[in-house]
Parts: structure tokens; C-alpha cells; sequence
């Protein structure tokens, strides 16, 4: 499952970055003024450099916590859902303003899971996103959490945003996908409860052994953890495309990533890791 040895070539133009809930709020509801900055910060300098960059926004419902201070999360979906909307609406208006800070115009895109089973409306995406990044501009994407619910025969919940970002990377052919979290990667075991865990450097296979060491959720402000980021990265190698999952305390890693630096875990199937290391 790791291979130490191996180079990772990034040979880059097209990049997804998936940015989870826990690093943009504070385990205390407070928004994270300085990662978001920062990420606005290195998604505006990859574009100054002729990358076309999409970024996968959670945190909606964290963001809409904070705001009317409210300190647990409901369970009612119409609750969640109208947490959304508040939280979403303050979300894109700080994206907006720190990318601004650096020149870059941002778009919104929020989606839901039946837009990509309906040939047409799948189209009508696309052709937005590939118009979006034709004029340099950052999409920014999330869940329409105010329309997307689980109820009923209803389809059109993607369940986490580590799905989405996948299926916007697929869709959009995008050559990688980082995956910034509250972990610096994949371990062999869970590093809250064993001391000893290592982290896994190069994943080529994502086997039954490797989601029963992924284990259950995450913070309370988010939805995902560690198995839906395992069904991202599965998607994307099934896919012939690659996922690295690292951490999200300093979105400056994203340029490290793209330098080739050994950081966070990187998903790749086997026979492009060969090629690479050909």
C-alpha cells in the first residue's frame, strides 16, 4: 500500500480543491479567518499562474451556527437546511471579499446529486464550469443544502462534499483533486487512539482492510469523515485520476502538493504511479 519511494510528478492544469468544514470553523463555532484568507490567497496565485482551479466548499451549516450562536447542531433536516442557507450566503460573501483582496473573481455553483443524472441539466453544468475557468474565475462549489434531502424517493443529496468534489473532478476532467482536512493524511490506524499509527505515504488499492481502518465521523460541524474521503479517493482512482488528502491548517500546502513534496496521502492507481516513476 506505500511506496516510499515513489515520485510524484504534478504536471497540472486543471485542479479541485476540497476544503471540509473543520478547517474554515473553530471547534468553537468561530470562523477561521486566517485559513480562509490564506486559501484565497494560494487558489489567486495558482490562477496568476494559468491553472484553472475549482474549490469544493463545505461548511455552510457551520458558518449559519455561528451566526445565530448556536452552539448544537439540530437534527431536523428543515433546521439544517434553513441553517444552510443563512450560513451559505455569509460563506460566499467572505470568499468574495478575500479573493477580491487578491484580484481574482470567484462564481458560486450549488448543486445537487440529480444535476448530474439528467443528461441535459449534466450538460448546463459542464458548459458553466468550462465558461467560468475560460474567463479565469474560481468556481466556487457546494451542496445546495436547502434543496438537497434524503427524504422520501428523493436523489438529489450527495450525503458529504468529499463525494462532490470527486464528481466535480471527474466531470470536469480535472487532473487532481486535494482533499484538505483536519488530518495530515490516511494512517495505518487511528491516530487519536494509537500512538504508534504511521501515515501512508501512496495508496494504489482501496480495499475491505482500508475502510475498517477508516472508522466513523468527524467534528460536529461537519458530515464526513475519514470512510467518505476513501469513497472520494476510490471514485477518483477508478476513474484513472489522482486525489492526494492532506491537511487543511495552511492552505500553502497546496503549492508544496503541486511541487511534488511527499505530503498528506497520495491515492494513485498503480499504473500511473509507475508511469510516473518510469
Amino acid at each position: 500500500m506505500e511506496t516510499a519511494s515513489e515520485n510524484r510528478k504534478m504536471n497540472v492544469k486543471r485542479l479541485v480543491v476540497k476544503v471540509g468544514t473543520s478547517s474554515l470553523v473553530y471547534p468553537n463555532g468561530k470562523m477561521n479567518l486566517e485559513t480562509i484568507d490564506q486559501l484565497a490567497f494560494v487558489l489567486s496565485t495558482l490562477c496568476g499562474q494559468g491553472k484553472e482551479v475549482i474549490l469544493v466548499s463545505s461548511g455552510a451549516i457551520g458558518v449559519g451556527l455561528n451566526a445565530l450562536r448556536i452552539t448544537e447542531r439540530p437534527t431536523d433536516i428543515s433546521a439544517q437546511q434553513a441553517l444552510a442557507s443563512i450560513g451559505q450566503s455569509k460563506l460566499i460573501t467572505l470568499f468574495n471579499q478575500r479573493f477580491d483582496h487578491y484580484n481574482q473573481a470567484i462564481g458560486q455553483l450549488l448543486l445537487t446529486h440529480d444535476v448530474f443524472d439528467f443528461p441535459a441539466s449534466k450538460q448546463h453544468v459542464l458548459d458553466t464550469f468550462d465558461r467560468l475557468l475560460s474567463m479565469h474565475i474560481v468556481p466556487i462549489v457546494n451542496e445546495n443544502d436547502s434543496v438537497a434531502v434524503d427524504e422520501l424517493d428523493h436523489k438529489t443529496k450527495f450525503g458529504d462534499n468529499d463525494q462532490l468534489s470527486a464528481i466535480v473532478a471527474m466531470r470536469t476532467d480535472a487532473d487532481l483533486l486535494v482533499m484538505l482536512s483536519d488530518t495530515e493524511g490516511f494512517y495505518d490506524a487511528n491516530p487519536m487512539t494509537h500512538d504508534d499509527a504511521q501515515l501512508i505515504s501512496t495508496i494504489h488499492t482501496i480495499t475491505d482492510d482500508t475502510y475498517a481502518v477508516a472508522g466513523g465521523k468527524g467534528s460536529r460541524y461537519g458530515t464526513g469523515g475519514m470512510v467518505t474521503k476513501l469513497r472520494a479517493a476510490e471514485m477518483m482512482m477508478n476513474d484513472d485520476k489522482e486525489m492526494v488528502l492532506a491537511s487543511g491548517a495552511d492552505p500553502a500546502i497546496i503549492l508544496d502538493i503541486l511541487a511534488g513534496k511527499p505530503l498528506g496521502t497520495w491515492f494513485v492507481p498503480e499504473r500511473k504511479g509507475a508511469l510516473k516513476n518510469g
